[in-house]
C-alpha cells in the first residue's frame, strides 16, 4: 500500500500522528446524564456538539454523525459502530431515552481515545514490543487439514519480529519455537519489561464454516462482560490491564485498521472481512501491565480463508501491517510525550 494513500484516512491520521482531527480543547459540554439499567448514558446530540461534528441524521435505525473528516455510524439498539468505516463493538447498545444515547463507558473507553489519542491518560513512549504467539507445544490450538494455529501464530510472529527490528524496536518473544507456555508464564515474562506494548497473535475457528475475517480484542473495561456472554460479578473487579484501557483501544485501532487495509489491497484479491474491535477477558490481557491487544488473524475453519492463512503472502502482509501500525502508533505516543515535555518546561 502506498503510504500517501494510507494517511488519507482522517481517523488514522489523527490516531497515528496525534494530528488535529479535533481541536486540542474540544468545546466544554455540560453532559446531560441519564441512568439506564445500571449504566450512565449521554445523548448523541451532545457527542455531536462536543466533537464539533456538523450534522446528525437518521435513516431507518441508522444514526449518522459527521463532518468533513469524520463519520460515525450507529445502529439504534445495536452495539456495532463504524468510525470512518472501521468497525467497533461497543460495550453497551445505543438506546432511546427520549433521544438516542450512548453509554459513558463507550464514550470514555472507545470514542474519546480513538478521536483524541493525545488525551490518553498515562500514555508514554515505548521501545519494546512483546510478541506472544498463542498456543504451542502440547497445545496446538485450532487446526485444519493444512496446519495448526500454533504453527501459524509462530510464523506470523517471527515475520512481525523481523519487521519490528527493521523499524528500530527491541523485540521480546514469549516463545520462538514450538513449546508450551502457560498463560501465567506469558504474563509474567511480559511484565518483566518496561516501556513496552504486548501483541498476542492468534487465528480463529468456529462451528460455522461461514465465519471469516479478522478481529482484534482488548481487555473489557471494568464492569463490562467478556465478549459473547452476560455480566458476572467478577467483571466488576479491576484488572491490571484496565489501567491501560484507553491505550489498548488506540493500539487496537491502529493494528486492526492497517491489517484490514493491507490485506484488502485489490492486487492481493483476498477480500478479508472486518469482524471488528471487541472486548474480552482473556487471561493474557487481564494480567499484562502494558498496552495489550490480541489479534485473531482469520478463520482456519473457513473453506477459503484457510488457504489464505496458509499462504506466505497472507502471513507476510499481515505481519508487515501489524509492524507498521505499531510504528505509527509509537509516533503518536512520542509526539504526545514531546508535547507534555514542552508544556512542563513552559510552566
Amino acid at each position: 500500500m502506498n503510504l500517501a494513500n494510507f494517511f488519507r484516512s482522517p481517523l488514522l491520521f489523527s490516531l497515528l500522528l496525534a494530528s488535529s482531527l479535533l481541536p486540542l480543547s474540544a468545546k466544554q459540554v455540560q453532559w446531560k446524564l441519564k441512568e439506564y439499567r445500571g449504566n450512565k448514558y449521554v445523548p448523541l446530540s451532545q457527542v455531536k456538539e462536543f466533537y464539533k461534528l456538523k450534522s446528525m441524521t437518521q435513516s431507518g435505525r441508522q444514526i449518522i454523525l459527521k463532518n468533513d473528516q469524520l463519520t460515525l455510524k450507529f445502529q439504534a439498539g445495536g452495539q456495532e459502530v463504524l468510525m470512518n468505516d472501521v468497525k467497533f463493538i461497543f460495550s453497551n447498545a445505543i438506546v432511546a431515552l427520549g433521544t438516542y444515547h450512548m453509554s459513558v463507558t463507550d464514550l470514555l473507553k472507545v470514542i474519546d481515545p480513538v478521536l483524541r489519542p493525545y488525551k490518553i491518560p498515562g500514555a508514554k513512549a515505548f521501545d519494546t514490543v512483546i510478541i506472544d504467539p498463542g498456543h504451542g507445544g502440547k497445545d496446538a490450538g485450532a487446526s485444519n487439514s493444512l496446519g495448526t494455529e500454533a504453527g501459524y501464530n509462530l510464523k506470523v510472529a517471527l515475520l512481525l519480529k523481523e519487521r519490528l527490528l527493521k523499524r528500530g524496536f527491541k523485540v521480546v518473544m514469549t516463545r520462538s519455537t514450538d513449546v508450551f507456555l502457560t498463560l501465567k508464564e506469558r504474563v509474567k515474562l511480559a511484565n518483566k519489561y518496561q516501556n513496552a506494548i504486548f501483541v498476542s497473535i492468534h487465528f480463529n475457528s468456529a462451528g460455522s464454516r461461514r465465519a471469516r475475517g479478522i478481529e482484534t480484542f482488548t481487555l473489557s473495561p471494568e464492569g463490562v462482560a467478556h465478549y459473547g456472554r452476560s455480566l458476572k460479578e467478577s467483571d466488576f473487579v479491576k484488572r491490571p490491564g484496565n489501567n491501560q484501557d484507553s491505550a489498548n483501544i488506540a493500539l487496537a485501532t491502529a493494528v486492526h485498521w492497517t491489517s484490514l487495509r493491507r490485506l484488502n489491497e485489490p492486487k492481493l484479491k483476498m477480500s478479508v472481512q472486518d469482524r471488528g474491535i471487541r472486548r474480552a477477558r482473556f487471561s493474557v490481557l487481564t494480567g499484562v501491565q502494558h498496552p495489550a491487544i490480541l489479534l485473531e488473524g482469520g478463520f482456519l475453519s473457513h473453506p477459503k480463508e484457510k488457504y489464505l492463512i496458509n499462504s506466505s503472502s497472507y502471513q507476510k502482509t499481515l505481519a508487515n501491517a501489524v509492524g507498521d501500525a505499531i510504528f505509527f502508533y509509537r509516533q503518536a505516543t512520542l509526539k504526545k510525550t514531546s508535547q507534555a515535555s514542552k508544556t512542563n518546561k513552559a510552566q
